[in-house]
């Protein structure tokens, strides 16, 4: 392999002296043709315009003599380093770092950005980073050609954010754009950028302290400042539970029925989760507290209002869509999980027409349940199901003694068969 490997980070400023000395003795150099032209690179190294790191990575083993490989900003961060310390190279870097695109950024914008989320759309992961631009309030992506700021921006339609889309940091040509999600499709932008997608409602309320805010970077969705855990009881949420001659949204699932749907989900950073028939939000707050993006249906307006109010207290970005029945799904982004807690079969069967990796039903009856779980199976998923019961215990005298209201709750879940 090559008796020296050294990866310098550039970001448009001179170069120090022990990039540029690397730089001057280097038989070979890789990098971005900008790159290229623009540093002094010795006349006789061999040049690799960086494409397919891959290969790139390959040639650079095979080299004999002094390699520099040069990278934005920090190579370390989102960068090249991870590719050619993959063990199949057996290559050994010394890494000269500058500052991070993402830096810069953040910089430009005059924002502080411990806070942030960064996520790269590199390698076909444009939906999983609108997913989390969904569910952030403040998130850094890294663009790649074909999952830009206009594809980003279509990603996330209907969803209001603000755009700082960086391009070409560093170069003479650096400039700086802020505008609305729904103008950035609008624009051709150059490679290479850095868009930081800004806004939401997350914020803790009047009250509480955020007690991650100054030591704990890219920290979780729902602020450290709520309720720790998750799987709360009922009266947790507004309006959660019913009042005597109320209609509309069902009540919320009991606690412990939400820790198993929740289970069932696996929701994680990246998904998007379809909570349909939401009632007042309780279970698609708990999932968006898992940095999850969440779209909740609810056909009552006044639980709508009330599931906004819930996510909220939770510092949790859930998109509400008002709506009943097949006919709203349409126009959502696809799901990578869903519940459906209220409904009934042929809003089941409408969810499963989307393919969700993962699913869960609420049924309401034993008859239900069995249509529930041959719309399932006939959707290419494999089935289970539980009925869950539970007493509550209650304090009498000096021990415990069984309360009332305990009852039943059936659930069914599937899985695709891969």
């Amino acid at each position: 392999m090559a008796d020296r490997i050294t990866v310098i980070g550039w970001d448009g400023t001179p170069l120090t002296e022990a990039a540029g000395a690397a730089l001057a003795g280097a038989t070979l150099v890789a990098g971005a043709p900008y790159q290229l032209g623009a540093l002094p690179v010795p006349p006789s190294a061999e040049r690799i315009a960086l494409g397919n790191v891959r290969q790139a990575a390959r040639r650079i083993a095979e080299h004999r003599g002094a390699a520099v490989v040069v990278a934005e900003g920090d190579p370390g961060f989102f960068g090249i380093v991870r590719t050619l310390r993959r063990p199949e190279y057996g290559l050994e870097l010394e890494v000269l770092p500058a500052v991070s695109s993402v830096a810069t950024a953040f910089a430009r914008a005059g924002m502080p950005w411990e806070d942030a989320q960064v996520v790269s759309a590199h390698g076909g992961r444009l939906r999983r980073a609108a997913n989390i631009c969904r569910a952030h309030p403040k998130v850094a992506v890294l663009t790649a050609p074909g999952a830009g700021p206009a594809e980003l921006a279509l990603m996330l339609r209907g969803v209001h954010r603000t755009f700082v889309v960086c391009e070409a940091l560093g170069t003479p040509e650096e400039d700086v754009t802020v505008l609305t999600s729904d103008r950035i499709a609008d624009h051709d932008w150059r490679d290479p950028n850095v868009v930081l997608v800004i806004g939401g409602h997350v914020q803790a309320p009047s009250g509480v302290v955020d007690e991650a805010a100054g030591w704990l970077a890219g920290r979780p969705i729902g602020y450290p400042g709520a309720e720790r855990g998750w799987a709360l009881p009922a009266d947790a949420y507004a309006g959660a539970g019913r009042a005597e001659g109320e209609t509309g949204a069902p009540e919320a699932l009991p606690a412990h029925a939400r820790a198993l749907v929740l289970a069932r989900l696996g929701a994680r950073p990246g998904d998007l989760v379809w909570v349909v028939g939401a009632g007042h939000g309780a279970l698609a707050v708990e999932a968006a507290r898992f940095g999850a993006a969440v779209v909740a249906v609810e056909g009552s307006r006044s639980a709508c209002a009330r599931l906004t109010v819930n996510a909220r207290r939770y510092g949790a970005e859930v998109e509400t869509v008002h709506g009943h029945g097949p006919e709203v799904l349409g126009g959502l982004p696809e799901p990578d999980a869903a519940v459906v807690e209220s409904g009934g079969p042929d809003v089941v069967r409408a969810v499963l027409a989307r393919k969700p990796e993962r699913f869960v039903a609420v049924p309401r009856s034993l008859a239900e349940a069995e249509e529930v779980r041959a719309a399932i199976a006939a959707a290419g998923y494999r089935v289970d199901g539980a009925l869950l019961q539970s007493t509550p215990l209650v304090g009498e005298g000096d021990g415990l003694t069984l309360g009332s209201g305990g009852g039943g709750v059936l659930l069914l879940w599937g899985e695709q068969i891969l």
